[in-house]
């Protein structure tokens, strides 16, 4: 049996109602009023936070009062946006939603508006894992924070880290302040090392500069039994306090793979006019300009150097000193295993300098090309460097002629991959040259992990 349904018919009975009925036309009044918020100035009468806790009103009020100051609606946004923004760096909440309307009540004005941040506080208690990843070494870090300890976003931070050349703990508190000071306790198991720093950094210009004073106790213990006399003699417990001052000028593109700008970077360190048992005036810079050539490449050239002046008349200490050598500095020779040495264990050294030339090309026929493959440079590089210690009764032209003795350089070719924009690894094949006796080389393959590379 075969049956059909006819379609319904398109139009109903006539019930003498217009579609247009339904809808409501908007007031006079409303028009006028949104046309007002979009072409003439206005005012934010008030500003909400709405799902504080345990959070204090007056921690925020520097954050949000950028808001008031707003003259139209775009300006308004921007600015509510540029507030969102720093109570999420506060590190105290999880979320925070912006909302943007009339105002309403018996004071709102024509042209007023009330913002309202609807807020989500963070938890009391909070815990970690991860893995951290320094200049050719790695770490295992469990952590446990108390965010917003009494409700002005301080932070007690615990910190546990097993790595593969030391195992450390450490309790740092952070409190902001204006100026974005901060304040770290820090204890390593290793080397019994209690630090206290304060960091005020502010940018002038072109230039960005910190300023830091640092109390450092440190205990070099838990000494191997083949350890050297030399830094037998330095065991024990020493006291540095410093100031220091940064400035930097950067214009890179990027701060792993960089195609194009430069970076200049200088450091000055005085430490002893504010006690401590280490009296010294250490400087160093670190200079790098990269420049794109054909097909994707990529030139580089850097320069390190520095030297570190001892006051009174007494030795600087080895905790102190500039060490050299390994795959994130001269290539091809072994960790921190270049300049002075005594019965195999290296010293440091109170000036050095390091150089390296370096081209950057993509993969052989471009795999990947647009994803992953990206991630991959190819690297063909010059490096060399120096490091001893000064007679600082001699002129700067004897010190020159000593860096420039016994110079160390390599060459060699390898693959890099980027790891985000904050580190590299580096797996090269390295020919050491200008070896010198009792230096540590690594001739062959060399596998390197960093954030900072010459």
């Amino acid at each position: 049996m075969d049956t059909s349904l006819d379609p319904l018919p398109m139009h109903g009975r006539d019930l003498g109602v217009n579609a247009d009925d339904w809808v409501e036309p908007p007031e006079p009044e409303q028009e006028a009023k949104q046309e007002i918020l979009e072409n003439k100035d206005v005012v934010v009468q008030h500003v909400n936070i709405q799902g504080l806790g345990r959070t204090k009103e007056d921690l925020l009020g520097y954050e949000i009062s950028d808001v008031f100051h707003a003259k139209n609606l775009i300006d308004v946004m921007k600015k509510a946006h540029v507030a969102r923004q720093r109570l999420l760096r506060l590190g105290i909440f999880n979320e925070v939603e912006v909302l943007i309307d009339t105002s309403e009540g018996a004071d709102a004005l024509p042209n007023g508006l009330d913002v309202t941040f609807e807020v989500t506080e963070i938890k009391r208690l909070t815990g970690s894992y991860n893995t951290m990843v320094g200049n050719n070494e790695g770490s295992m870090v469990l952590g446990l924070k108390l965010p917003n300890m009494f409700g002005r976003a301080e932070k007690l931070t615990f910190q546990f880290s097993y790595g593969t050349k030391e195992t450390s703990y450490g309790l740092s508190f952070f409190k902001p302040q204006p100026g974005h000071f901060e304040r770290n306790w820090d204890k390593d198991f290793s080397n019994r090392v209690l630090h206290l720093a304060v960091l005020p950094q502010f940018p002038l210009g072109m230039t960005n500069h910190t300023l830091k004073w640092e109390g450092v106790w440190r205990e070099l213990g838990c000494l191997a039994r083949s350890a050297s006399f030399a830094v037998r003699e330095e065991s024990g417990h020493s006291l540095k306090s410093a100031l220091s001052h940064t400035v930097s000028i950067d214009s890179r593109n990027s701060a792993i793979f960089p195609s194009r700008g430069a970076l200049l970077r200088i450091n000055q360190e005085l430490a002893g006019y504010t006690g401590g048992d280490a009296s010294f005036l250490k400087e160093d810079f670190e200079l790098q300009l990269n420049r794109r050539l054909f097909w994707d490449s990529v030139l580089s050239a850097s320069l390190w150097g520095g030297m570190l002046y001892p006051i009174g008349g007494q030795p600087s200490c080895i905790a102190d000193r500039f060490y050299l050598g390994g795959p994130t500095s001269v290539r091809g020779f072994g960790m921190y295993s270049i300049g002075p040495q005594s019965e195999g264990d290296y010293l440091g050294g109170e000036a050095y300098w390091a150089g390296g030339l370096h081209l950057y090309t993509p993969l052989p026929f471009r795999p990947g090309k647009g994803g992953f493959g990206d991630l991959f440079r190819t690297h063909f590089f010059l490096n060399a460097g120096n490091l001893c210690n000064l007679n600082y009764g001699e002129g700067p032209r004897a010190h020159l002629q000593k860096l420039a003795e016994c110079i160390r350089w390599s060459y060699g070719a390898g693959i890099v991959l980027r790891l985000g924009n904050i580190a590299r690894l580096e797996l090269n094949y390295c020919v050491p040259m200008g070896v010198q006796s009792g230096d540590r080389i690594c001739d062959g393959v060399q596998f390197g992990a960093g954030i900072r590379f010459l």
